[in-house]
């Protein structure tokens, strides 16, 4: 018995709608912060990720903004402060441009010692 032409464009078309909006969403990836730089005078912390070492363009990072708290925190008593609070915002550098947009970046955020005897100098 033959299939009517109708449903197979109809189960064609939806795949082909599944993988575009699957592709144009783009692909989550859960990113940690890592500590790549500070000053203990100024007392700040710099925390970096990654976005695009797995997926390119289509990545999208999730970051653990609460694992990034406690591991800036974790530095700044180090240096004899109470904690760290971050500044608020974030910082791009695209690091593999490409036609399309960037590929991979690198991404800061910066944190601020707060607190403690060291914050009293």
């Amino acid at each position: 018995m033959k299939k009517p032409k109708g449903k197979r464009f109809y189960h064609e078309k939806n795949s082909a709608l599944f993988f575009g909006v699957l592709i144009l969403s783009g692909c989550t990836v859960h990113k940690q912060m890592t500590p790549v730089g500070g000053s203990k005078a100024d007392g700040t912390i710099r925390m970096e990720y990654h976005v695009g070492e797995s997926y390119g363009t289509f990545e999208k990072a999730s970051v653990d903004i609460m694992q990034a708290q406690s591991l800036a925190a974790q530095k700044c008593r180090v240096w004899g402060y109470d904690g760290a609070e971050a500044f608020g915002g974030q910082t791009s550098q695209c690091t593999d441009p490409s036609p399309m947009g960037c590929r991979q970046m690198d991404v800061y955020v910066e944190y601020q010692c707060v607190g403690g005897k060291a914050s009293q100098n």
